[in-house]
């Protein structure tokens, strides 16, 4: 039998996305580390959870993947969305976690969406040309044609109880008071080209909050979507991340 391997990438999509996001960057960090990247609840080609699209609840659904996967030593890496998520899983401080990377997260405080902006996210549900407004928006580097379709699917494949239960409560959730107890190694990387949240925004909402010496990655010249757009740099940082855990 095999030997485990000593560390697993877990990837946790932006909201409207999936975890098709992560696939470039899975095939860099081959055959080193195993990345693993599930679509959650209400977005990609997962279901309705059944009961609520609270922060918690995504978790426990998290928590019910790494248990049936038997993984064991991981990192996770939160993307937009997923990076919240990534966080309140790590204040449960579970078994295994080594580290936690957030890529363009979503902040533990409430996300800085005006009301107008919620609501014309709201109404943008469902439509192809909202969503190849939103392409880009959250986007600054060229794209293949492949990698700008899939974009495109995944927004319109979302659920939309998903869809708006994000941008009406789980966005708007604060788990502040919940960082104290993320132990783990933490590192943001985002792009200085991000439309969605700037550098500053992580700057002042999330990276107080964190570990001490947590470093705050920029990458030039890219927006929201690093994964798509600077996976070569990502790939980079995350090496080197793990590399000092």
């Amino acid at each position: 039998m095999p030997a485990a391997p000593a560390l697993t990438f877990i990837g946790l999509h932006y909201w409207a996305g999936s975890g098709r996001e992560f696939q470039q960057l899975a095939q860099l960090l081959a055959p080193d580390y195993p990345f693993l990247a599930p679509d959650l609840p209400g977005f990609g080609a997962a279901t309705e959870p059944g009961s609520s699209y609270s922060v918690a609840s995504y978790v426990k659904a998290l928590e019910s993947y790494i248990a049936e996967n038997g993984v064991g030593r991981y990192v996770l890496v939160g993307h937009g969305m997923g990076g919240k998520i990534a966080l309140a899983l790590a204040a449960r401080q579970p078994a295994g976690l080594a580290g936690v990377a957030l890529l363009s997260p979503s902040p533990p405080g409430p996300e800085p969406l005006t009301d107008e902006d919620r609501m014309t996210s709201m109404r943008a549900y469902g439509k192809p040309d909202e969503a190849e407004k939103t392409f880009r928006k959250i986007t600054a580097r060229s794209l293949s044609a492949t990698s700008h379709q899939q974009i495109l699917e995944d927004n319109l494949r979302s659920t939309h109880l998903a869809w708006d239960a994000w941008l009406l409560h789980g966005s708007r959730e604060d788990l502040s008071a919940q960082m104290c107890h993320v132990q783990v190694p933490c590192t943001i990387l985002v792009g200085d080209q991000d439309d969605v949240m700037s550098p500053s925004v992580h700057g002042l909402e999330t990276l107080p909050l964190l570990p001490s010496g947590t470093p705050l990655e920029i990458i030039g010249g890219a927006g929201h979507l690093l994964p798509y757009e600077a996976p070569e740099e990502v790939n980079r940082l995350l090496r080197d991340f793990v590399q000092g855990l």
